[in-house]
């Protein structure tokens, strides 16, 4: 494995994701051991040639010996591309590069609300993405179509509630957001899509749980004591992370309990119509 030398990673302390991979490059040796620094960490002599702002949304990766800089997909591209040639060929194909930034984009510009995390007061540099509709509908838009394919397909598996459609599972995704965003008309819009973005995020991480019995279904006839137990369990779990954000967001406590109601309410409507 070549070494990238001289180069340093700005990477956001307080993502998950970020931390992994960018401690995957030093530990394979595609970095050297000062191959990654948090953007907090940014001294007055960085900040005069790091577009600030730039480095908040796209990860940057500085050249200490030049004080040049790329950006996002350009400098992971460079990272990988030392050790691989042949990814940074690929990867700079006009499609796949189109599609890359997109999709970096999609993840970056969503990356609080995909794993929210409590804002560092004392810190001078917040490394937050701008807040982008584009993406952030997007990625409702992406959370909801997911979460409406595998609550479908795992409604066969409980054959105590009435027949599912594509198009009943889809409303009541949608609808939750209209109904928890009824309870925040107080609040500004960002406020209100941030909270809808965790919402989501709740939702699709349901339904990532429920995937393995719909696997296993497709293997061992599972009973449908077993899928409503895990059921249930996962909507404990998703209760219990909806709190969670909640209390990082500060937002209201209430939001939980209306969250409850409304499964209730569409419980009680699958159930008599």
């Amino acid at each position: 494995m070549k070494t990238l030398e001289n180069q340093t990673l700005l990477y956001d302390e307080d993502c998950p994701l970020c931390q992994v991979y960018t401690t995957g490059f030093i530990k394979a040796k595609m970095l050297d051991e000062n191959g990654r620094k948090s953007y907090c960490q940014l001294d007055e002599n960085e900040q005069t040639f790091v577009d600030i702002n730039r480095a908040s949304n796209e990860i940057a990766l500085i050249d200490n010996k030049n004080q040049t800089v790329l950006y996002g997909i350009d400098s992971l591209l460079k990272v990988l591309g030392f050790s691989f040639p042949l990814i940074e060929k690929i990867g700079n194909i006009k499609p796949v590069k189109f599609f890359l930034k997109k999709l970096y984009s999609f993840v970056s510009y969503n990356r609080k609300v995909i794993i929210p995390s409590k804002i560092n007061t004392a810190a001078k540099l917040q490394c937050v993405p701008n807040f982008n509709y584009k993406y952030r509908f997007l990625f409702i838009g992406f959370a909801t179509v997911m979460t409406t394919i595998v609550l479908y397909n795992y409604s066969f598996l409980i054959p105590s509630l009435p027949k599912a459609s594509i198009t009943r599972e889809f409303m009541i995704a949608i609808g939750q957001l209209f109904f928890q965003s009824l309870f925040l008309l107080k609040s500004d819009r960002k406020t209100i899509l941030n909270y809808n973005g965790n919402l989501m995020t709740v939702s699709l991480m349901g339904s990532l749980l429920l995937l393995p019995i719909l696997a296993l279904q497709t293997v061992v006839n599972l009973s449908a004591n077993v899928t409503l137990i895990w059921f249930v369990l996962t909507a404990f779990i998703m209760f219990m992370e909806h709190y969670r954000r909640i209390k990082i967001l500060q937002l209201p406590t209430y939001l939980c309990i209306t969250w409850v109601v409304y499964r209730l309410i569409v419980l009680l409507l699958i159930l008599n119509f």
